[in-house]
């Protein structure tokens, strides 16, 4: 894949993924703010319920305790007459009705018994009423003089109304006029008795804290933990005829929030595990794709030194096998000789190069038949020595023994670790751009046997330390063939220590050599 398409695909399912989790977080932002819309307008009609109930409650109280004094026959201070007129049309008879009703109101002085003030004793009310029906022929009335209504009611029901309002009027005018201190018209337990159930009515299912205020200055009336904040709600209670009041029940929802994130609690947890999910698919992809790229390049380049490494000994075959054929050399036996091991080095040279693909890849499979038996570690060092010696030795390098461990008896195959060894000095030969200078330690600590082996060369980056273990990979120095090989030693240098249980690690400083470090457990 070209890398700026590579890119751009990158950039643009990012900018998806982003997108996706904005409107995400949008829609339940949205969903929150609703809900919260929702709980301020149900905290509202319970409020407006909770005030008429206190108005009710108080109003109650005040017709039970005055009872007994409307049925007494004491002389009135005033009598005030007041006349209600209702009037319908019967349409099937061609009649109106008329109903009158005369109220009576008398006023009286009673003890002040109910808000127990200092007064000596109270206005109040008591009403009396007189009805009289009368039918008319429609065409005898003069429109004027009757005022229609459009509902038809029966005028029991009109008299309870109408002397209820009388009554409550007096009550209001009453307790304007003496002001009654809050703590004996209601409690905290009627307060909370009354919230609790309108609250719970709709659908507001929290704890809460309430206080009444007169003029915004706290009264008794109020819970001990009650902290009035931008987030209280307010009603006015104690309307009086104009419904107007100093007094403001307010109520406070210190979990307010939790309760909000509660009620779309379900809707978080699903966008958040499918965005997760979304994020990690996503993550996967990528770092797929980035994968595939590298394999890639590693197989490209991987695929252009194992080209090289079989070109030249291929070359160098047709070369000999073409000098042979020259009549004046097959004569010639010496000459015939060194051809025919030419060829027979540079075929070994490819076999070797197969079986090292061969090789890593039985090991993938875990095909590879790998038997162990004890072994003194000493001496398979000793014996990988003898593979290289003579390519340090035409280099004018060294190969130095610093074998200081006591104990070096370990479990392992002779062939493949001594195989490990040998890629090891080979890397330190190959990556040495002067004479190779490798040093070998061994030491003991606790029940494993530590082997270093260092050299002089060119080291590595940090970076290339992480991979240097990775099959195919080989560190880039703008030439791919400057150093033979094709990425496949490490790699499987690795695969044979991890099957020997053992641990292999590398320091590298670039410009100052490296240090590969095995760990091996001993045996007894």
């Amino acid at each position: 894949m070209n890398k700026k398409l590579f890119v751009l695909l990158v950039v643009l399912m990012s900018l998806s993924l982003i997108g996706i989790i904005f409107v995400q977080s949008f829609f339940i932002n949205r969903s929150l703010e609703n809900e919260r819309q929702q709980f301020s307008l149900n905290v509202k009609t319970a409020l407006s319920y909770v005030s008429r109930q206190i108005d009710d409650y108080e109003f109650r109280n005040y017709v039970d305790k005055i009872k007994p004094y409307l049925s007494q026959n004491n002389e009135p201070d005033s009598t005030a007459i007041q006349r209600l007129l209702v009037a319908f049309d019967d349409e099937d008879n061609n009649q109106t009705i008329i109903h009158r009703n005369t109220i009576l109101e008398e006023r009286f002085k009673i003890p002040s018994l109910f808000f127990e003030i200092d007064a000596d004793s109270t206005d109040f009310s008591k009403y009396t009423n007189e009805s009289i029906t009368e039918v008319y022929r429609k065409s005898t009335l003069d429109n004027g003089g009757l005022e229609k209504v459009s509902e038809i009611r029966e005028y029991n029901d009109l008299n309870d109304d109408a002397r209820n309002f009388l009554y409550r009027d007096s009550f209001k005018d009453m307790v304007k006029q003496y002001n009654p201190p809050i703590s004996k018209r209601v409690n905290n337990e009627l307060i909370h008795a009354f919230l609790n159930k309108n609250l719970d009515n709709q659908g507001v299912d929290i704890d809460f804290e309430f206080a009444i205020y007169d003029n915004d200055l706290s009264t008794t009336i109020r819970t001990d933990d009650f902290d009035k904040t931008s987030n209280s709600y307010g009603v006015p209670i104690f309307l009086d005829k104009n419904n107007e009041s100093s007094f403001n029940l307010w109520v406070d929802f210190p979990k307010r929030n939790k309760f909000l994130i509660s009620t779309i609690l379900w809707m978080i947890f699903l966008s958040i595990l499918f965005t997760t999910v979304i994020v990690i698919a996503y993550s996967s992809a990528i770092y797929q794709l980035i994968k595939q790229r590298q394999i890639s390049q590693i197989k490209t380049d991987f695929i252009n030194n194992m080209t090289h490494e079989f070109k030249t000994p291929i070359a160098t075959i047709n070369l000999a096998l073409d000098s042979i054929k020259n009549p004046k050399i097959i004569n010639d036996n010496e000459k015939v000789l060194r051809y025919l091991g030419m060829i027979k080095d540079e075929n070994k040279r490819m076999h070797a190069q197969v079986e090292n693909v061969l090789r890593i890849s039985k090991l993938e499979k875990n095909e590879l038949n790998i038997s162990k038996e004890r072994l003194k570690l000493h001496d398979l060092i000793q014996d990988a020595v003898t593979h290289i010696q003579l390519i340090v030795d035409d280099r004018k390098g060294y190969i130095k023994l610093h074998l200081n461990a006591a104990k070096s008896s370990v479990l392992a195959n002779e062939t493949h670790f001594t195989n490990v060894i040998v890629n090891i000095y080979d890397n330190a030969i190959k990556y040495s751009n002067g004479q190779p200078k490798i040093d070998v330690f061994t030491e003991n600590i606790g029940n494993n046997i530590l082997l270093r082996i260092s050299d002089q060369g060119s080291g590595m980056s940090k970076q290339v330390q992480k991979r240097v273990f990775e099959k195919f990979y080989r560190e880039h120095t703008g030439n791919v063939h400057n150093v033979k090989g094709h990425g496949l030693g490490l790699a499987y240098v690795k695969k044979i220590i991890d099957d020997h249980q053992g641990h292999i690690s590398v320091e590298s400083e670039k410009g100052k050599g490296s240090t590969f470090i095995i760990r091996l457990p001993l045996i007894s």
